[in-house]
């Protein structure tokens, strides 16, 4: 009995684990498809002339504020750098949204209708290709919570096993492929984008790491679920040979 729990006990373990890691690259990828800060940059902009009594270093002081005759105006010249400001912004795959000056707040706009037209086509295919990825991994999750909890015939769970492997290798190729469709698109954007929102500087953001370390929490999934299904598999074919050896020997020596 001992030598028949061990491996039983391993691949609970086994499946457990393939469970964990496919759930987390769940949990990652709806967190990274919802959020906009795929990337984060600054943006340059010139400073806006101050509005009555303001002052900071936000807005540029057109004239004095006590005088009234042509005379009385009061030029201040800025050169370079000194008449423009960095606002902050973050964009994913909905939205991108950038700060605004002398206020608190966000101004939020369609990072669709941003993309370039030629290169929509791809952002689409970049959508549907995340959405597909969260409903597979959504299916292998299923599958391997079913093969877990349901307790049934060694062939049974054999054939969840393969069924949410093939599950979670294609959600982890569709994950990849989305990826850099979108990292593509962003490139494109910021280099053929609307004048008003391209970045002065912009790297990538948290939720594009997040989307590729669910990505690799899937392909560990994918490899875990394999590693479990070859190995029951070659477990089987280990007793088989036993079996048929047995046999052989339990019929040869009653012919001598």
């Amino acid at each position: 009995k001992m030598p028949a729990s061990i491996p039983e006990a391993d691949g609970r373990h086994r499946a457990s684990a393939a469970f964990s890691l496919s759930f987390l690259s769940l949990v990652f990828s709806i967190t990274a498809f919802s959020s906009s800060y795929w990337c984060e940059g600054t943006r340059k902009v010139a400073k806006p002339f101050c509005k009555g009594d303001s002052k900071g270093d936000l807005c540029i002081r057109f004239n004095s504020a006590e005088g009234n005759s042509s005379q009385a105006v009061q030029y201040i010249w800025e050169t370079g750098d000194d008449k423009f400001v960095e606002k902050r912004f973050h964009a994913g795959i909905w939205f991108s949204c950038e700060e605004l000056i002398n206020e608190e707040g966000e101004k939020c706009r369609s990072f669709i209708s941003l993309t370039p037209a030629s290169d929509r086509g791809v952002l689409w295919l970049s959508i549907v290709a995340e959405l597909l990825y969260v409903v597979l991994l959504l299916t292998g999750n299923i599958l391997m919570s079913v093969e877990i909890c349901y307790y049934s015939s060694v062939i049974d769970g054999l054939k969840i096993n393969a069924f949410s492997a093939v599950v979670t290798v294609l959600a982890g190729l569709l994950g990849m492929v989305a990826h850099m469709m979108y990292t593509t698109v962003f490139q494109m954007t910021v280099n053929l984008g609307p004048e008003d929102w391209r970045p002065h500087t912009w790297d990538y953001g948290w939720s594009y790491g997040l989307a590729w370390t669910s990505f690799a929490c899937c392909m560990a999934a994918a490899v875990t679920t394999i590693n479990k299904y070859t190995k029951t598999i070659l477990e089987f074919k280990h007793r088989r040979k036993k079996l048929e050896r047995s046999f052989r020997i339990q019929y040869r020596f009653p012919e001598h």
